[in-house]
């Protein structure tokens, strides 16, 4: 390093000085140059934002083009929108401005937003408030009959196109045309009532029409005769699955959850490290805070069957206790999920000969009804089942450890 005169003010700087430190003189232009060009460079967009290009070599009053993300396509790849009333502007910063008010209220720059498109902006924000996957199948399901308003405008959606959905709307499954179930119905009412909220607060419709009316009383009266109570299984039923134990697929995973307790979605997503087999415990569960995380003993009778299961999770390499080895897809359907298990329950119940009116959590009814035969302790039957205890002491100030939770399990015979 040496030491020159500043051609401006004719002090010593170094040679390596970019600018004179004494009364800034620039003395390597070309440094200086790379610095600004790195200064002016643009940050990227965040992701959703949209995208705004610079037109060049067409002489354009307002080169600057303003892109909006509306969603994505079945590749995952983005797909973008003109900005509306405005697409073109004068400069970066104008076009900026023009995307930062879209995002404050999304919808009022684009009127003919289709029902569909409404529906894929209210379920990206409406699925993240739910703490069950059932609760978002429930919405897909009743969203699969409403077909025929799909490529309406969403502000063109009146009264009488719910209506349509609710009476007319089919969906095909299995090569099969199913009309909606009152159950179904009631559904599709929900969801137009919660997805037009949604549109109304962004001011994308004027009014909510699914709300001008009630279901019919017929509808209702057919909703309530659909819901059947659940029951538990008969002392031949019960034999039945303990006979058929080795001759018909997931009776085992029945029988587990006849003496577990375990709600069919809890069952499916119990992980092998939550599985204890050393002291005869696993934990689980969902849906509650007092359902969460729960220890639930492993009664003796099934517990050949939960190290067989435990055994194949291992062999299959899959983190999960109870696995779909029946599949012939991808791996990712090893899971067990609530359709996968109700699907596999329904084809027992008809092989075995089984009561037709059973569903896929009366084997959790059968646990609570031997449990209270039995005369297991109420608040261990609470803490096993994942149901909140209301008593104070209990909930608060008694500490119950594992062992009387197996204490009071072994009771059921």
């Amino acid at each position: 390093m040496a030491l020159i005169k500043c051609p401006e003010c004719q002090l010593q700087v170094s040679d390596k000085a970019i600018t004179c430190p004494h009364c800034g003189y620039p003395l390597d232009t070309k440094v200086i140059k790379q610095q600004q060009r790195k200064t002016n460079k643009r940050k990227r967009l965040p992701n959703g934002f949209g995208t705004i290009s610079e037109l060049k070599n067409q002489n354009l009053r307002k080169p600057f083009r303003a892109l909006v993300c509306v969603g994505k396509n079945f590749y995952g790849k983005p797909i973008y929108k003109s900005l509306k009333p405005e697409t073109y502007f004068k400069t970066y910063n104008d076009a900026y401005a023009a995307l930062l008010e879209y995002h404050k209220n999304p919808y009022d720059l684009d009127s003919d937003l289709t029902v569909e498109q409404l529906y894929e902006k209210w379920t990206d924000k409406y699925f993240e408030s739910l703490s069950s996957p059932s609760s978002e199948r429930t919405i897909k399901s009743a969203w699969n009959y409403c077909s025929a308003v799909y490529d309406m405008r969403a502000k063109d959606l009146r009264a009488r196109h719910i209506k349509g959905c609710m009476e007319d709307g089919t969906y095909v499954v299995d090569g099969k045309e199913k009309h909606a179930s009152p159950t179904t119905k009631a559904k599709i009412k929900s969801l137009f009532n919660l997805m037009l909220d949604y549109a109304l607060e962004y001011e994308l419709v004027d009014k909510n029409y699914a709300r001008t009316f009630n279901l019919s009383d017929d509808v209702i009266k057919d909703v309530k005769e659909a819901k059947k109570d659940h029951i538990d299984f008969t002392d031949e039923e019960i034999k039945k699955l303990w006979d058929h134990l080795y001759d018909t697929d997931y009776v085992d995973v029945i029988l587990i959850q006849c003496y577990s307790g375990w709600r069919p979605q809890e069952l499916g997503l119990i992980e092998l490290k939550n599985v204890d087999l050393e002291n005869w415990f696993f934990i689980g569960g969902m849906k509650t805070d007092a359902g969460k995380d729960r220890l639930v003993p492993i009664h003796p009778r099934i517990r050949d069957l939960v190290k067989h299961r435990y055994q194949e999770a291992i062999n299959l390499g899959s983190d999960y206790l109870i696995n779909c080895t029946d599949t012939k897809t991808h791996r990712s359907s090893l899971k067990m999920t609530y359709d996968k298990y109700r699907h596999r329950f329904e084809k027992i119940v008809k092989k075995l000969e089984l009561n037709p009116d059973h569903r896929a959590h009366d084997p959790r009814i059968q646990f609570s009804t031997m449990a209270k035969r039995d005369k297991v302790d109420e608040y261990a039957l609470k803490y096993m089942m994942g149901h909140k205890i209301n008593d104070i002491t209990e909930a608060t100030y008694t500490k119950r450890k594992p062992e009387w939770l197996m204490a009071e399990i072994m009771k059921i015979k």
